[in-house]
């Protein structure tokens, strides 16, 4: 949804109806993951994508329908059903796909607001039933109002935890039923990539973060060369010794810290209080002499071995990069590698499971 937000919002101005399609489940090799999100318009516009291209003709044709009845379906496609082959899902998995008209929607004005400007919002649907769930207040009817209290508390956790997911519950909300299940899809602010160092390489992977998602910062100390014409893809340009601003921003577990600096007098203090942050990801870039001489530096300066094994240095897998283009995909494969449990090893040398949970 978060893609397709602003298509969105331009169809609810000009009061154009459409239909929403999204994975709600998946089997072994589904192509995406649940919350993706596909919408057709009234007039056969197309925004999104739920299977990568394997199934949306026949999602686009449930839209359309749902369009112009006015009804939600749930729809299952895998490589086992009689038409597999013919709607194209043929990686041997398999998705389910809830399609909503924009007329089952709660509040859809407010809701998709919320997403574009980075408010936490999360929604709770049952085909034709919508619950809207926003830090302080609940919109919208599943029909049962001992249901509507049971799926808000669950949703306000993942909402909180920034997942999503299906919550089975009996029909009045009794938790060890499984009458009734609820697709909850949880938008929070995006995750943060802070990337210290106002060099090339920096530019170049503001590109990248920004294209993964991330709301990308760039600090140095330096403000003639942390200007918006050097890095025009970065949300946030900040002037800063990099550990004092790192001491005073906002990190969680979902964060990304790229220090691109190399040099012991930004690296060393900043890595002090980076290996010291919940941040999901810390790499450095530097040679392997330069690693050695940091680890030293820091092991001085009373880092742990604990600490020090959260550091990735030097930054980025092994692709032969050398370009600062090259090399932010190398950095960026680690990142993405990391949070998903991946080896960096080439799928054409591996049997295990190529979408990692």
């Amino acid at each position: 949804m978060r893609d397709i937000v602003d298509g969105l919002t331009g169809w609810r101005t000009d009061g154009v109806a459409f239909a929403v399609a999204t994975v709600v489940r998946t089997w072994q090799s589904a192509p995406r993951q649940a919350g993706a999100a596909m919408a057709v318009s009234a007039h056969g516009e197309v925004l999104g994508s739920i299977s990568g291209g394997c199934v949306e003709g026949a999602v686009y044709d449930l839209c359309l329908t749902s369009v112009e009845t006015g009804e939600a379906r749930t729809q299952t496609f895998g490589v086992s059903d009689d038409d597999a082959f013919d709607v194209g899902l043929t990686c041997g998995g398999t998705i389910q796909i809830l399609v909503q008209p924009d007329v089952a929607l709660t509040e859809p004005d407010e809701v998709l607001a919320a997403i574009r400007d980075g408010r936490p919002v999360a929604t709770a649907s049952v085909e034709n039933a919508q619950l809207v769930i926003w830090p302080d207040r609940v919109a919208g009817s599943l029909g049962a109002g001992d249901l509507d209290d049971a799926v808000a508390r669950q949703a306000a956790g993942m909402l909180a935890l920034g997942a999503t997911g299906t919550v089975h519950l009996g029909r009045q909300g009794e938790e060890r039923l499984d009458d009734v299940s609820v697709f909850v899809q949880s938008y929070v602010p995006p995750p943060r990539m802070i990337i210290f160092g106002a060099i090339d390489f920096a530019a170049a992977m503001a590109r990248i973060g920004r294209f993964l998602g991330y709301h990308v910062t760039v600090c140095d100390a330096r403000p003639v060369f942390t200007t918006r014409t050097r890095f025009p893809d970065a949300d946030d340009l900040v002037v800063q010794w990099p550990h004092r601003y790192l001491e005073s921003t906002s990190v969680d577990d979902r964060t990304v810290l790229c220090v691109l600096t190399h040099d012991p007098k930004f690296d060393v203090p900043l890595l002090e209080v980076a290996l010291h942050t919940p941040a999901r990801y810390i790499g450095a870039m530097g040679s392997r002499r330069t690693h050695v001489d940091r680890l030293r530096r820091l092991r001085e300066a009373g880092v742990s071995e604990a600490a020090l094994a959260r550091l990735s240095s030097p930054i980025g897998l092994d692709l032969g990069a050398r370009k600062p283009e090259e090399t932010a995909v190398a950095i960026a494969a680690e990142i993405v590698a990391q949070a998903w449990g991946g080896s960096g090893r080439p799928l054409s040398d591996l049997e295990t499971p190529i979408h990692h949970s």
